[in-house]
């Protein structure tokens, strides 16, 4: 006997409260930008609200997850750019982020915030699928064969755009401690003239 929508619609309500949260803060390393995060997290859940009475309730927070990357690929596509968000502003709180709430800058945290955007930024120099792997892999916590499944890639492609990803992300920060270090140093030196 099939459930009643009822049913349906209570279960997925549960889905939502649980799943949301990781949606979010995957499609906000994935834009670096609020609005557009919530967008594609919504898009996400439709999609996924569509078949909830077809698909695996186990697997539907990877089903969303697929989701979520899809919808992304397919307005860039649609687009064929790259909108690069205004990443010098705060992000929202991504720890204490839920489905209903308004997402706001930490309060008083202006260090932690400081760093999500740096991170931001650092993560939009990557070409598109490394930073796609990089999100999944390490900020949403997935396994090897859960991106190269989620992104429909092979195993091997999943672990060469990690590698390079983190690579590039290393040399960035490098490159700016190296600039921080001459920055201070000057500074010091004309203070002390």
């Amino acid at each position: 006997m099939r459930a009643s929508k009822e049913d349906r619609d209570a279960s997925f309500a549960i889905f939502m409260d649980q799943a949301g949260p990781g949606l979010l803060r995957t499609a906000w390393f994935l834009t670096g930008d609020t609005d557009r995060a919530q967008e594609l997290t919504q898009a996400a859940l439709v999609k996924t609200y569509v078949v909830w009475h077809k698909i695996d309730h186990g697997r539907a927070q990877a089903y969303a997850r697929r989701c979520l990357v899809n919808h992304k690929i397919d307005v860039w596509r649609a687009t064929r750019r790259e909108v690069l968000a205004d990443v010098t502003s705060a992000g929202f709180d991504l720890a204490s982020a839920s489905p209903g709430s308004a997402w706001h800058p930490p309060a008083g945290d202006l260090a932690a915030a400081d760093d999500r955007d740096d991170l931001v930024r650092r993560l939009s120099r990557l070409p598109r699928q490394q930073r796609t792997v990089v999100v999944l892999r390490y900020y949403a916590d997935q396994s090897e064969a859960a991106v190269a499944e989620a992104l429909g890639i092979s195993l091997g492609a999943v672990k060469s755009a990690a590698s390079r990803g983190l690579a590039t992300l290393r040399h960035h920060a490098e490159a700016q401690m190296q600039t921080q270090t001459l920055n201070a140093s000057s500074s010091t030196e004309g203070s002390l003239r």
